[in-house]
C-alpha cells in the first residue's frame, strides 16, 4: 500500500493552476457529441471521470468500461440510448453496486432499449440506441441530480422534446441549473416552467467553440488550507475561476468567508475566467450550521475544516453521500476518529460535531476508500498535524490528478512510503 506522509509549510504563498471543471467538462462533452462532434471543447478536465468519457466517445467500443466514474455511467447511459448501435456499459466492482434503476426506468418510459447484464437495478447495462419519441416524464426530485442531468441533455434529441416533472423535494438544484446553462451555451431551448417542471424543446444542438472554466470544487481544498494555516501573511492565487459561476460548489467562497477566508477577484468582470486571491481575514463564526443539499461534494471539506478549527457544526442535506464512491457518512465518522473527533449522524442524512473528542491515532493513516474527495479533503489537515499520512493517495486522479504536485509547489513536503 502506498502512503504519503505530509508536512505543511509555515506560510502559504503560491499561484495554483486549478484543474478544469469536471462537472462542466462532462456535460460539454456529451452535448458536443450530441451536436455532431466537430469542435472538441477546450480546457477539458484531465481527470479520470472525463478521460473515460473522451475515450468512450472517441472509440465507441462494444463494451465501454467507465471504471469508477459515476457521472460517466449516468451520462453515457442516456447518451447511448439515443445513438445508433448496441453497447454494454460497465465499471468497477463498486460501480456494479451503485444503483441506476431510476434512470433506466425513466429512459425505458421514453422508449429506450436497455437491459441489465447482471443484477437488476445495477450496472452493467446492455443498451441499443434508437430514436425516442419523448414527451412527459415524471421522476422523484430527491434522486441524484446526475440522473436528471442525463435525461435533460438528451431532451433536444427527442422527437417531441421532453417535459420533465420532478416530484417532491428537488435536491442539488444548482447542478441541474449548471446542466441547463451548458445546454443553452450549445443552443438548446430548455427552461424551468415552474418550481418542479422543466420544458426541453426538440431543437438540435449547435456545434460551437467552447472554453471550460476551472473547478471550484478543486479550489475548495485551497480555501481549506488557508483556513487551517495560522500565518496571517499567507496568500494563495487560484486561476481560471468566474465571479457568478454556475458551478454549485462556487458557494464554497461564501461559506469559507464565515471561517476566516477572504476572496478577491482580479476584476469585477462576470462570465470571464480570471484569477482570485484568498487571504485570511481572522473572523470565524463560533458554530456552523449548513444545508449541503445543493452542494454535497463540499461536505467532507467543511467537516474537516470545522473540526480542525474547533468549530462545532451540524450539516444537513447529506442523503446522497451514502451512494457516492463510498458511504461518505461512515467514512467521515471513522477517519475523523483517527484525528480525535467523534462525529454523529442522524438517519444518514445529517452529520454533526458538538465538540466531543477521543484519543487520536495518527499511526494508521487516513484511509481513502477509493474516494478522491477523502484524500483531497483530509490532506489539508497536515496544516494542523505534521506528518499526517494519507493511504492510497492516487485516488485523486478521479478529479484532481495534479493535486500532490500542486501541494509540493505550495511548499508541502511529501514523503512517499510503502506498507505491505
Amino acid at each position: 500500500m502506498e502512503q504519503y506522509r505530509l508536512t505543511a509549510p509555515s506560510v502559504l504563498k503560491c499561484t495554483i493552476g486549478l484543474p478544469a471543471s469536471k462537472s462542466i467538462s462532462n456535460r460539454a462533452l456529451i452535448i458536443y457529441a450530441l451536436s455532431g462532434g466537430r469542435n472538441m471543447p477546450q480546457n477539458l478536465s484531465d481527470c479520470d471521470d472525463t478521460e473515460v468519457i473522451i475515450d468512450a466517445l472517441r472509440y465507441m467500443p462494444k463494451e465501454i468500461n467507465i471504471k469508477a466514474a459515476g457521472t460517466a455511467m449516468r451520462f453515457m447511459t442516456a447518451y447511448l440510448s439515443v445513438m445508433r448501435g448496441t453497447h454494454t456499459i460497465t465499471g468497477t466492482e463498486r460501480m456494479k453496486h451503485r444503483p441506476i434503476g431510476i434512470l433506466v426506468d425513466a429512459l425505458r418510459r421514453l422508449g429506450a432499449d436497455i437491459s441489465y447484464a447482471g443484477e437488476a437495478g445495477y450496472p452493467p447495462l446492455r443498451i441499443t440506441g434508437k430514436s425516442l419519441k419523448g414527451g412527459l416524464l415524471e421522476i422523484p426530485g430527491n434522486v441524484s441530480s446526475q440522473y436528471i442531468s442525463a435525461l435533460l441533455m438528451i431532451g433536444p434529441m427527442l422527437k417531441e422534446g421532453m417535459t420533465l416533472h420532478l416530484m417532491g423535494d428537488v435536491i442539488s438544484r444548482p447542478y441541474i441549473d449548471l446542466t441547463l446553462w451548458t445546454m443553452h451555451e450549445f443552443g438548446a431551448d430548455a427552461e424551468w416552467t415552474s418550481a418542479d417542471t422543466i420544458e426541453v424543446k426538440a431543437k438540435p444542438y449547435t456545434n460551437r467553440d467552447y472554453f471550460i472554466e476551472n473547478d471550484w470544487s478543486g479550489a475548495s481544498y485551497w480555501y481549506e488550507m488557508m483556513a487551517l494555516n495560522d500565518n496571517p501573511d499567507s496568500e494563495i492565487r487560484l486561476t481560471g475561476l468566474m465571479d457568478g459561476s454556475k458551478q454549485g460548489d462556487s458557494v464554497a467562497r461564501y461559506i469559507f468567508s464565515l471561517l476566516g477566508v477572504k476572496t478577491t477577484f482580479e476584476t469585477k468582470q462576470q462570465g470571464v475566467p480570471q484569477t482570485i486571491t484568498i487571504r485570511k481575514n481572522g473572523r470565524c463564526v463560533p458554530r456552523l450550521e449548513y444545508d449541503f443539499v445543493n452542494s454535497p461534494d463540499l461536505a467532507q471539506t467543511f467537516v474537516v475544516t470545522c473540526a480542525a478549527k474547533n468549530i462545532p457544526f451540524r450539516f444537513t442535506g447529506l442523503s446522497t453521500l451514502k451512494i457516492k464512491e463510498t458511504d461518505r457518512i461512515e467514512a467521515l465518522k471513522i477517519e475523523m476518529r483517527k484525528l480525535g473527533f467523534v462525529l454523529h449522524d442522524v438517519d444518514g442524512c445529517e452529520l454533526y460535531w458538538d465538540g466531543e473528542r477521543c484519543e487520536p491515532d495518527f499511526s494508521q493513516g487516513i484511509d481513502t476508500y477509493e474516494d478522491h474527495r477523502m484524500a483531497l479533503a483530509f490532506a489539508p489537515y497536515a496544516c494542523k498535524q505534521e506528518g499526517l499520512i494519507i493511504n492510497h493517495p492516487q485516488v485523486v486522479t478521479k478529479s484532481y490528478p495534479r493535486y500532490w504536485d500542486d501541494l509540493q509547489r505550495a511548499g508541502f513536503g511529501i514523503e512517499v512510503r510503502s506498507e505491505e
